[in-house]
């Protein structure tokens, strides 16, 4: 099985510089590990020159597209899985590639994505909820899950996700000119295909964030935006429930250890995601003054209505 690394990067750091050096210890080496860079003079990577495979190609920032800087990358690729990483997720261990891809060896699994861990001393509130979306137990996804998971049964995450290339391109890859979540709409492609989904728990990268509410306000606005515009299975299935779910149980954890001081924080990051989330949602029913400041991409607005906004 040929595989092939996708990276999109812009402005990296050192965390782009220890996922490389983790994949140059896989015991399944990549048949090439391509970058596509944005903004050529910001790029900076001392690991990237010690890959015998590493390719990159350099664009500008406004050819960035969630969809289409990945399709672009992934047609120059011609393995039977690309494997997709972003800049800031460091494999846990020199297993990821071979763990990743083991669950392709069922020919309807045509996407499979990692375990993603956060650090418990950073943030332990990130670190429990990645619990949640991302338990210790593997599982395989079909739309015979619809009915018990929900909008989780097309949960994928191109933070450390492989997807089968033959199916990919017959699909067209990932939607052009989405705002986000591209990976998710891809993947309730998948499923209304009748394809697999693949959770693989042993396939494991450290990649968190420590997001103000303000930053999770608009990045959940952005998220039902893109299922809005999405469409299909995103309309049909529950959602917000998951999500009310993953409060209690955060809320029911940290009062149990005692960490009180945790709760206030736990509340206005919920509050924050649930606004944002039901913000966009409605969107199409939001003033345009509006919609630009609650967003996390301004940019995407102005491609969408062709410069207007």
């Amino acid at each position: 099985m040929k595989i092939d690394v996708i990276i999109p990067t812009y402005r990296p750091d050192e965390k782009l510089d220890r996922c490389l050096r983790m994949l140059r210890k896989q015991t399944v080496a990549p048949n090439r590990i391509l970058l596509i860079n944005t903004e050529e003079s910001l790029f900076h990577s001392k690991e990237f020159k010690k890959l015998p495979q590493g390719e990159i190609i350099h664009i500008t920032k406004p050819e960035f597209d969630h969809g289409g800087t990945r399709n672009r990358a992934a047609s120059m690729c011609h393995g039977d899985v690309i494997v997709l990483l972003t800049q800031d997720a460091i494999p846990a261990d020199e297993y990821l590639i071979e763990n990743l891809v083991k669950p392709f060896e069922d020919e309807e699994v045509c996407a499979a994505y990692g375990r993603q861990m956060a650090d418990w001393k950073d943030n332990p509130v990130e670190a429990y909820t990645r619990l949640f979306n991302y338990p210790k137990e593997s599982r395989v996804k079909s739309a015979e899950d619809l009915p018990e998971l929900g909008i989780k049964t097309f949960f994928c995450s191109n933070v450390c996700a492989a997807y089968r290339k033959s199916v990919y391109d017959e699909l067209g890859g990932f939607p052009l000119h989405t705002i986000f979540n591209e990976d998710m709409i891809f993947a309730s492609r998948l499923i209304e295909e009748g394809k697999k989904i693949a959770y693989t728990a042993d396939a494991k990268v450290w990649h968190w964030h420590n997001y103000t509410a303000k930053e999770q306000l608009k990045r959940n606005f952005d998220l039902a935006v893109s299922q809005v515009d999405a469409g299909g299975l995103f309309l049909t299935v529950r959602s917000e429930s998951e999500g009310i779910k993953l409060v209690k149980k955060t809320l029911a954890y940290f009062i149990r250890k005692k960490k009180y001081s945790l709760v206030p924080h736990i509340i206005l990051q919920s509050a924050a995601k649930y606004i944002g989330y039901k913000l966009g949602q409605n969107y199409k029913k939001l003033p345009e003054t509006l919609i630009l400041k609650i967003s996390l991409n301004p940019t995407y607005w102005n491609r969408k209505t062709g410069g207007e906004f």
